[in-house]
C-alpha cells in the first residue's frame, strides 16, 4: 500500500498514457522534478481509443484505487475520432463499475499533450485527493 510523505495511505492510480502524445508530457513532469502522488503508475499504449473497459476493470481487481485515461484528444494521428471513441470506452467502463460496487468517480479521462507536465501533475493531485475521500478499493468490491 503506497504511503505519502507523511506516512498516510496514498491511493494507487493507474494511468493509461499514449506513446506519442501524453507520455512526453508525463516524462517532462519527471524531468522538471514536479511532484505528484507516489502511488501513480503509468502504462503506455499506442492510442487511448485502444483501451478496453476490461483492462480498466482488471486494474481495480489488481488493487488500483483509480484509473486515469490520458486521452490523445484531437491530436491523435491514428484516428480522427479518437477523442469520441476514448470517451465512449470510459463511459462503458463506468457502466461496468456500478454493478461491481465501484464508484464511477474512480475513473477519469482528460486530454494530455506532449507539453502538459503541470496539467498532468494537477490532475494526479486532484484525482488522488478525491480517491483519498473515497478510500481504498476493497478486493471483494472490485471482483
Amino acid at each position: 500500500m503506497p504511503e505519502g510523505d507523511d506516512g498516510a495511505w496514498s491511493p494507487r492510480i493507474l494511468v493509461f498514457s499514449t506513446n506519442n502524445i501524453s507520455d512526453p508530457g508525463i516524462d517532462l513532469a519527471g524531468s522538471r522534478h514536479l511532484h505528484y502522488p507516489p502511488g501513480v503508475r503509468v502504462i503506455s499504449v499506442p492510442c487511448s481509443s485502444g483501451i478496453r473497459p476490461s483492462w480498466i476493470m482488471h486494474a481495480f481487481r489488481a488493487g488500483f484505487d483509480g484509473v486515469f485515461v490520458a486521452s490523445d484528444g484531437e491530436e491523435c494521428a491514428l484516428l480522427p475520432d479518437c477523442a469520441g471513441r476514448s470517451a465512449k470506452i470510459t463511459a462503458d467502463a463506468q457502466e461496468q463499475m456500478r454493478p461491481a460496487g465501484l464508484e464511477p468517480g474512480r475513473l477519469k479521462m482528460a486530454a494530455l499533450c506532449s507539453v502538459c507536465a503541470e496539467p498532468f501533475v494537477n490532475y494526479m493531485r486532484e484525482f488522488s485527493a478525491s480517491l483519498t475521500e473515497l478510500g481504498p478499493v476493497s478486493m471483494a468490491t472490485a471482483s
